[in-house]
């Protein structure tokens, strides 16, 4: 299984680094083109033209599973 560990974008138009820590943190860039949301919960980006408009830069990381 896949854990979320930094839920971050950069947007390409202004340079905003942003991330969402929390579930439910709505974060938009500074010139309103890209955001994030969802936290360490789950990844959902909003743009405003196309997924070009941003680079992903969030971090996972694989959980071990036991085999019990």
């Amino acid at each position: 299984m896949t854990r979320i560990i930094k839920n971050a974008i950069q947007c390409k138009h202004c340079g905003d680094i942003i991330e969402s820590t929390a579930r439910h943190e709505f974060v938009t860039c500074s010139c309103g083109c890209c955001s994030v949301d969802g936290g360490h919960d789950y990844i959902r980006r909003g743009f405003r033209s196309s997924r070009d408009d941003f680079i992903e830069l969030s971090q996972y990381e694989e959980e071990e599973t036991s085999g019990e």
